[in-house]
């Protein structure tokens, strides 16, 4: 079996930072991307919010040069998906592609959480030109235009309310006669001028050859077509955190996060370190994922100079 100092499960901005920051430590971590290599950064357009690219970059480049840096330093970069773990017992194991197993000393979970989407094809066709999940990534993009929203929940309130403040018409998609979001959330949304709400309505179409050009929905109700002339569509109908393969094994919220120590990214598993998005649930920005995974390197770090200590105590 193949023994691992710090094992990078995942990449994207906190995987890569983990990476970078655990190889210039001199631990020759080998990092499995995950099948998304670069993380939903890879289905992003451009990015200006990220700190040091005054131009704005583009989100694959962006992550090709976060690889490239990990890379530098002798990160051990692999293709492959973390399949099954077994962190019952120390040393911890993990099982990657189903078939190849490898022992850690530490491990920086970095998988993630995937948007969810409405599931029409034009939504996939047009992500990242027009239809995006993130509107405080993205919205910057629409100042001034006419954007749709759909969500009905406590986010979905909040990106609208943002957009509003941006945009000049914004259309709030919402499936039932009642939002799920807090009764401050719902308020502020429905006295904000420029926020037109659609009750009982969901989403038929998105219409566009390279761009978002309108939103084709209907009335459940009444079953009345209707045309959005929207150049933005958001989907805020929630995230779902990449943790399946960690379930009944560690410790996660009630939406399948997992959950870290304040302050830190220690999970309930003594030297399993967890950062990004499958960690948050409140920001999910590259930056912030960024310091995560920084957090976690620095933690498998000093958990491991603590493991080597006890070693020469005992011996």
């Amino acid at each position: 079996m193949e023994k691992i100092k710090v094992l990078i499960i995942g990449s994207g901005p906190a995987g890569y930072t983990a990476a970078i920051y655990a190889a210039r430590a001199e631990l020759k971590p080998v990092m499995y991307t995950g099948i998304q290599p670069g993380g939903q950064l890879m289905i992003t357009t451009e990015v200006e919010n990220y700190p040091g690219y005054p131009e704005g970059i583009m989100g694959p480049a962006m992550m090709d040069n976060f690889r490239a840096q990990a890379e530098r330093f002798g990160t051990d970069i692999r293709y492959g998906l973390a399949t099954e773990v077994d962190f019952s017992s120390y040393p911890l194991k993990v099982t990657i592609d189903e078939e190849h197993q490898v022992e850690a000393e530490s491990v920086i979970i970095a998988t993630g959480a995937s948007a969810k989407w409405l599931g029409l094809e034009s939504e996939q066709r047009l992500n990242g030109f027009g239809v995006s999940a993130c509107a405080v990534c993205d919205g910057f993009f629409f100042r001034g235009q006419d954007v749709a929203i759909v969500g009905a929940g406590d986010t979905a309130c909040e990106e609208a309310t943002y957009l509003s403040k941006l945009c000049k018409k914004v259309y709030m998609i919402v499936r039932r006669e009642e939002m799920r979001a807090s009764k401050a959330m719902q308020s502020r949304v429905l006295n904000t001028p420029n926020i037109e709400v659609l009750w009982n309505t969901e989403t038929k179409e998105i219409l566009g050859d390279k761009g978002v050009e309108a939103a084709m929905v209907i009335n459940r109700t009444t079953g009345v077509e209707r045309k959005l002339d929207v150049t933005g569509f958001f989907v805020a109908i929630g995230h779902q955190p990449n943790t399946d393969i960690f379930k009944g094994k560690m410790q996660m919220d009630e939406n399948g996060y997992l959950i870290t120590v304040p302050g830190s990214s220690k999970t309930n598993i003594e030297g399993v370190f967890a950062c990004g998005d499958v960690q948050d649930h409140v920001y999910r920005q590259a930056v912030t994922a960024a310091g995560t995974g920084c957090m976690a390197a620095l933690d498998a770090e000093r958990f491991l100079v603590m493991k080597e200590h006890e070693h020469d105590v005992i011996a």
